[in-house]
């Protein structure tokens, strides 16, 4: 059995997925970045860890067969499948602050992935010192030779997904992110779609 959520355009979604089953992110429109934290879903202090997930992987970029380690070095989610091949690690959520840094003062008022993670997280009683690093699904952060970051045109395409499995009960929060400052949106924000499906039998 399978459910299928519609995350509109700049908007927040959270749930619970038990152990065994399967989280399918579709980018509906392409080149959308999804951004992405986990949580043990009966203990929350244990959350996602991009410095555990990186040095496991040996990648800053995550794909087919990636395992998503908490910050007690213990496997919340496993990439199962992906029809894009990389995702980013280390470009961060967007904020008023980090928007303001980078595109000027006029983008303080704009809507951003951090307020979605505080607003989502609140409905679970996660507040800021809940947020950690997150993972960037679809997002396209190249890293140059001198070591700067780039953030540019995404590798996806319309109806492109990624599943996840659940090695735990977790709970997911997503920002569907609102950014219009760079192309990680192709400058245009769109839905994107969540399906749950249960543990195979």
């Amino acid at each position: 059995m399978s459910i299928q959520t519609v995350v509109p355009a700049r908007a927040a979604w959270s749930a619970v997925i038990r152990a065994g089953e399967s989280l399918t992110i579709t980018d509906l429109h392409g080149n959308q970045a999804v951004d992405f934290l986990v949580y043990d879903a009966h203990d929350t202090s244990v959350r996602y860890s991009a410095p555990d997930t990186v040095h496991a992987q040996g990648s800053i970029f995550l794909t087919t067969g990636s395992v998503l380690l908490s910050n007690e070095h213990t496997p919340l989610m496993t990439v199962t499948a992906d029809e894009v091949g990389r995702h980013d690690t280390v470009g961060g959520a967007c904020s008023k602050e980090s928007n303001t840094l980078r595109y000027g003062h006029h983008t303080w008022s704009q809507h951003a992935c951090v307020d979605n993670f505080l607003a989502e997280g609140a409905r679970h009683g996660l507040g800021k010192r809940d947020l950690v690093s997150n993972i960037n699904w679809y997002m396209n952060v190249p890293v140059e030779k001198d070591g700067t970051l780039g953030i540019v045109d995404g590798l996806s395409a319309p109806g492109r997904k990624l599943t996840l499995r659940a090695e735990r009960d977790v709970l997911v929060l997503v920002s569907n992110c609102p950014q219009i400052n760079n192309p990680c949106n192709g400058f245009d924000p769109t839905a994107v779609a969540m399906t749950v499906t249960g543990a195979a039998g």
